[in-house]
């Protein structure tokens, strides 16, 4: 493990013996993550798609952002983690939390447009 001639405290081998460790609970989840991140850049694919050829509303930018940009990202991001998970975990799993929140905050905003859509524009006319 080490060159020789080199100086071993043995402080090093508990270091090295971890990281090892949590290399190999890492990597079974990065297939996950690759196939999650896989998954959503085709399902992307699909949103935009059917966001281009349905009639009913012209898309504004805040629509193209936060159903294809912002997801788009996410889902490369995290499939680029999973790459990443081999060589680089800390980093990987920097970039598997920041995916996630990512795709939670365009889930909040997605929900949040939804409820002021139904509730401001399309109102069902009351004859009270």
């Amino acid at each position: 493990m080490f060159a020789a001639g080199t100086p071993d405290s043995g402080c090093a081998r508990p270091f090295v013996g971890t990281c090892a460790g949590s290399m190999k609970a890492v990597t079974p989840a990065a297939a996950l993550w690759g196939l999650m991140g896989l998954a959503g850049v085709a399902y992307v694919v699909i949103v935009a798609r059917r966001i281009r050829t349905q009639s009913v509303y012209e898309p504004d930018f805040e629509d193209w952002l936060f159903h294809l940009l912002m997801p788009l990202a996410a889902y490369a991001l995290l499939a680029l983690s999973a790459l990443a998970a081999s060589s680089h975990a800390d980093e990987a799993l920097f970039g598997v939390g920041a995916a996630t929140l990512l795709l939670l905050f365009i889930g909040i905003h997605n929900a949040w447009d939804a409820v002021a859509y139904h509730v401001l524009v399309n109102k069902p006319d009351r004859k009270t």
